[in-house]
């Protein structure tokens, strides 16, 4: 059952305050009544409000100053001002300055009820919205990517710089489950505080003929089955990011349109001829080399030098191995909240599986599989057996071995000491093993801090 929404009233003559305190009352709502504006703002100090419905015309401080100061303590708080005044000129003066609606007395009931009605909604969806924006910068803010890699470190470093220029161009490329995504929603969080959609479209997972409608949206009649207007990803994503992922999949029948959309910075909906301000950043993302797609002509070569205004490559999770622990740990710590079960953790002979495997599927990957051990553990530290990975680590150990009596090592005799040669070995184990450190300690059974 929701709470009841408290109204503050605030007139000086008592009958016009107990009139609309009868009306509120009997559609459910809580009312105080103050008879000046010096009251209704120590009734404000004394207990939290969810609306003020004030007269304009009042003695000492009228409702216009009454707003100012509501507003600069409570600036989402709903304001509404009643008047005799009929005129215009008191109606256009007090949305000016910031209120939310006004009201003509004699008030009508009905209408007084509406326009409270509609402006307690608002603000409800307004403070959700809010909670939700402040979970999203919580949950995809620079702070909750963890990395150690030198090569992370400049990929977050290049990003937080491009966030600080809302309207620039950002290419995102890497393999398949890299975390794209996360960075890109990182960079619009960063972009600034009054940033407010995030919009996302995969260009790979909507048919050629519905792709356009879905990225501009269209008017009524633009094509069979269009029975009214619809607004596209563009129109949801203005003063935000419009996130375009997979953007190497694009049809080359759509790609001179985006690339009016950068150059101009307009659109058209289909079936229009209007055109419609972007004001909104565009991020793309892509798991394939989009050089090579403008040399095989799948791709636009204009467009690909408009999208890659900012570059940022992401590298894959084997290229950053000492990554896995801090991620694994931290989606633990998700899953133990998710799940509200025990979660003791990972054991060293799972981590170790964890180092040495290749990830083909990057860091979604593992979270995935993290996700899986903790489902079929119970209560005990995670062993191999719960990973999913013995057909998979990285590599045959025993082959290897078998093949070190046939390597050779050349020296001068400048050059030759017990370090060169531990050196040479060294290197000739992390070949064989993909330049896993793990398994390479593995090979030489020495330690992993060995190889650091």
């Amino acid at each position: 059952m929701s709470p009841v929404a408290r109204i503050l009233v605030v007139d000086d003559k008592q009958s016009f305050c107990f009139m609309l305190k009868s009306y509120l009352v009997d559609d459910g709502y809580q009312v105080v009544c103050a008879a000046s504006a010096a009251e209704a703002l120590v009734e404000l100090e004394r207990a939290p409000f969810d609306l003020i419905l004030s007269d304009l015309i009042m003695p000492e401080m009228d409702g216009v100053a009454l707003l100012r100061q509501v507003r600069s303590r409570h600036p989402q708080l709903p304001f509404v001002l009643a008047t005799a005044n009929g005129s215009v000129d008191s109606a256009v003066t007090a949305m000016r300055e910031g209120a939310d609606d006004y009201l003509l007395k004699p008030i009508n009931r009905e209408e007084l009820l509406l326009v409270v009605e509609r402006l307690l909604k608002h603000a409800s969806l307004q403070a959700n919205y809010d909670l939700m924006l402040d979970s999203d910068r919580k949950k995809f803010s620079f702070q909750t990517i963890i990395s150690r890699a030198p090569s992370m470190g400049k990929v977050l470093a290049a990003a937080q710089q491009v966030a600080a220029s809302p309207r620039t161009c950002v290419a995102l490329y890497g393999e398949s489950g890299v975390g794209k995504e996360v960075l890109a929603r990182a960079i619009h969080i960063a972009s600034g505080k009054n940033m407010p959609s995030f919009v996302a479209l995969n260009c790979a997972a909507i048919p050629e003929t519905l792709l356009e409608s879905e990225l501009f949206g269209h008017v009524k009649g633009a094509f069979t089955g269009a029975d009214r207007e619809r607004d596209g990803k563009c129109s949801r994503a203005q003063g935000g990011t419009l996130f375009l992922d997979e953007i190497g999949d694009m049809p080359l029948s759509l790609q001179p349109k985006l690339l009016r959309l950068l150059e101009e910075r307009v659109y058209e909906k289909v079936g229009s001829d209007q055109p419609v301000p972007a004001d909104f950043r565009v991020v793309v993302a892509t798991h394939r080399n989009l050089e090579q797609c403008c040399d095989q002509g799948t791709f636009r070569r204009d467009l690909y030098h408009r999208l890659n205004v900012f570059p940022i490559t992401i590298p894959p999770l084997r290229e950053r191995r000492e990554d896995i622990p801090q991620l694994a740990d931290q989606f633990l710590n998700i899953l133990r909240e998710h799940q509200g079960k025990v979660l003791p953790g990972l054991s060293q002979a799972a981590l170790d599986h964890l180092l040495a495997y290749d990830w083909p599927g990057n860091v979604r990957e593992l979270r995935n599989l993290i996700e899986y051990a903790t489902i079929v553990t119970n209560g005990e530290l995670i062993q191999p057996e719960h990973l999913r990975l013995q057909q998979h680590v990285l590599p045959n150990l025993e082959d290897s071995i078998n093949g070190l009596s046939s390597i050779t090592f050349t020296f001068s005799v400048e050059e030759f000491s017990l370090d060169a040669v531990n050196r040479q070995v060294m290197e000739w184990a992390l070949a064989q093993c993909n330049n896993n450190k793990s398994s390479a300690a593995r090979l030489l059974k020495a330690s992993r801090k060995l190889f650091y």
